[in-house]
């Protein structure tokens, strides 16, 4: 209607001297510290004071005192006709903090309070929401043109209403439908970009939320789910940094655990600050995208760079000390006369304005508060082991099946002749997948007439819109397929024994990385195996549901190892697919809140190529052991099949063609880890029953 938009806002520093006239106003005495709440209600009178209600007693409940209510002065002249349709009433509450209570308390309790109140309310009021409750920060967001905010909000206007800090944001929808409370900045940070793995990282944070744990926020189930599962992908990251702000973080150690620089494959990077990052990859899978992200907890005012650094962001700082930041220059007129410095964040770094000391924070300098914390490096040199084979001339398997045996794996796998030659032979000889003509004219598996593997139902999803894919030959740098084994420990402490763990190179293991890997005596590494097989009588899901079972029973009993396997067949059993298997005990670990405690390895197969791989790793699996793919290379070394093969050779160079494989898979989703991957379910469903979806593969779009 060219009056709505997708959505834009402004975050701005606490204006205190507009609140106090205000208040005095409105009659509202304000305490030394008091805080501010931007809240929308719903047009329902009934539903609105409900809401209003609920707020008070949650507030009052974290010992808070509500000082006042304050209907906010809007003009809807301001609206399109498609944004009237959902314009809430907006009201600001105050709320005075008791004499002792610091404001990082105060903050503290204002979110428990927050969350409390809008569990209570979500399921029968849908409009209730909080853009800000703080002591700091206040924030003005609606669906309209930019140059219309202070039209709408008539407070934007007055003479009073400054502050030193502001972070602006106009919204592009490009994945989500335009809705008021997606509209950015939210509650700390405005987004530009996409955050790719953002399934992982949500089913990720409902599975760690029981690793959190701090006396800061004493009972954590007040603001469990930490996430939400329905919001843009920015609303989830604000989500997440606000719970680690919330239980003690700093501002810099939170957003460089959600987002940190290429730090695995930079030599020059300093060791200290190496050594920090790889703590705390321990914690958390990095959040994957481009990124563009402006911030400010009301003191410091930061942005931060994605590692490819994939969205622009250039400051101007001027000779009066003023410091702008945006996606491009001229966003703020100033005189060329007076610009003291220019300049571009570079990928991967971060930069802020600390407006208590009026200090300029560099990359730098934000280093080097980060690895001074801890002695990170002394830590992990003490407590890290590197997973290896014990043999430097590995054979492919150590105990080769015959030809007799070998055939009955073959058929039951379904491995062809094709699929030898075009695909294993291949990846045997020359180290990379088959080169071959783009396009894809078999039928659908749901439709073929042929047995085709589970694997073909899932289709990968790719970077798109306005989303760039990396270059997985040139852009290496800043990628990794490193996958550690251990369980998880809780972030908000910071301990040496938390950095105990095995770190594989690739989730593809040979079989004396797997070997290795069961051979660990460490009680950190306890394995448990877990057959696939089940008696032909029993009804797959049942089986599934038995598998379940015994890797939850298997991790409260301390195992933290799971080898799903498929490799012992008997003739009195059928195997569960790995995939199946693997994404159902995934989900069902997350669901008994325990998924974080154990690793997944899945001994199986199934998994030859490439995209095999990427489903297991997309569906929760840490490392795979494709054993039937090493027995099959050396039975055509054996054969003659691949002439004069050196089998230790021939398993390097599979190995390296899959871990190719893997780089493209991951970098046309634009994502740059393995660790972002595994558990995303960057895959559509196609042909694949609703019943199994939900079991297995919960939250992946079927067709």
């Amino acid at each position: 209607d060219g009056k709505t938009g997708d959505g834009c806002g402004l975050l701005l520093k606490k204006p205190r001297a507009f609140f106090s006239r205000v208040a005095a106003e409105n009659k509202i005495e304000l305490a030394p510290l008091y805080a501010v709440g931007m809240v929308f209600l719903s047009q329902d009178t009934a539903h609105a004071d409900r809401a209003r209600a609920q707020l008070d007693k949650e507030l009052s409940q974290e010992g808070l005192e509500v000082c006042g209510w304050r209907s906010v002065p809007t003009d809807k002249s301001a609206c399109g006709a498609v944004a009237l349709r959902s314009v809430p009433h907006i009201e600001q509450v105050f709320v005075n903090a008791p004499v002792a209570m610091s404001e990082e308390s105060f903050e503290r309790h204002l979110y428990i309070a927050r969350r409390r109140a809008e569990k209570a309310l979500e399921p029968e009021d849908d409009t209730f929401y909080v853009p800000s409750l703080s002591s700091r920060v206040i924030a003005f967001k609606g669906l309209i043109m930019p140059d219309q905010l202070p039209v709408f909000y008539e407070d934007l206007r007055e003479q009073d209403m400054s502050a030193s800090l502001a972070v602006f944001h106009q919204r592009f929808s490009t994945n989500t439908w335009p809705e008021l409370r997606l509209a950015q900045p939210f509650r700390f940070l405005a987004h530009n970009g996409e955050i790719n793995t953002i399934r992982g990282n949500r089913n990720w944070a409902v599975a760690r939320s029981f690793k959190f744990q701090t006396p800061l926020i004493p009972n954590m189930e007040d603001v469990r789910p930490l996430v939400s599962a329905s919001g843009s992908d920015s609303c989830t990251l604000d989500n997440m940094l606000e719970v680690l702000l919330a239980g003690g973080m700093d501002i810099f150690r939170a957003m460089r655990l959600l987002i940190p620089p290429a730090w695995q494959n930079v030599d020059t990077m300093d060791a200290d600050l190496k050594a920090f990052y790889e703590y705390h990859r321990m914690h958390m899978e990095p959040w994957d995208g481009p990124a563009g992200i402006v911030l400010t907890d009301g003191r410091y005012a930061a942005c931060v760079m994605d590692r490819n650094g994939l969205r622009p962001a250039r400051y101007v700082i001027t000779n009066d000390r003023h410091i702008t930041l945006a996606t491009e220059i001229g966003v703020y007129d100033y005189d060329p006369a007076d610009v003291e410095v220019k300049g571009r964040l570079k990928p991967g770094h971060m930069l802020a304005a600390d407006t208590a000391t009026g200090e300029l924070l560099l990359p730098r300098d934000i280093d080097a508060r980060l690895k001074a914390r801890q002695p990170y490096r002394k830590w992990i040199k003490a407590r890290k082991k590197q997973l290896k084979a014990k043999l430097e001339n590995e054979p492919l398997t150590h105990t080769p099946l015959n030809k007799a045996k070998l055939a009955v794996y073959e058929k039951l796998y379904q491995v062809t002749l094709e699929e030898r030659e075009q695909v294993l032979r291949v990846l045997g000889e020359a180290g990379q997948e088959a080169v071959g003509s783009m396009g894809d004219d078999t039928p659908l598996p749901v439709l073929s007439r042929q047995p085709r593997s589970l694997y073909d139902s899932f289709r990968q999803q790719f970077a798109q819109v306005t989303n760039p894919p990396i270059d997985p030959l040139r852009e290496q740098i800043v990628m990794s397929l490193e996958v550690s084994f251990a369980g998880e420990s809780n972030p908000f402490e910071e301990r040496e024994g938390f950095v105990t763990r095995l770190v594989a190179s690739s989730p593809i293991l040979s079989e004396g990385k797997f070997r290795g890997l069961l051979d660990m005596k460490e009680p950190e590494f306890r394995n448990a195996r877990i057959d696939l097989g089940y008696p032909a009588e029993v009804e797959l899901r049942d089986a599934i549901v038995d598998i379940c079972d015994r890797a939850v029973a298997a991790v409260r009993m301390g195992k933290v190892i799971l080898v799903l396997s498929d490799r012992d067949l008997v003739r009195e059993k059928i195997p569960v697919h790995a995939l199946l298997a693997t994404g159902a005990v995934h989900h069902r670990l997350i669901r008994e809140g325990i998924r974080c405690n154990a690793n997944l390895v899945v001994e199986t197969a199934t998994a030859r190529d490439a995209h095999h791989f990427a489903a297991l790793i997309g569906y929760g699996a840490t490392a795979v052991y494709p054993y039937l793919a090493f027995e099959v290379l050396n039975d055509m070394i054996r054969s003659g099949e691949i002439p004069a093969g050196d089998a230790t050779l021939i398993g390097i160079n599979y190995r390296r063609g899959i871990n190719k494989g893997l780089y493209k898979i991951t970098s046309k989703m634009g994502i740059s880890t393995i660790t972002s991957y595994r558990g995303a379910q960057l895959f559509e469903a196609v042909g694949v029953h609703r019943e199994v979806v939900d079991l297995c593969f919960t939250g992946t779009p079927s067709r």
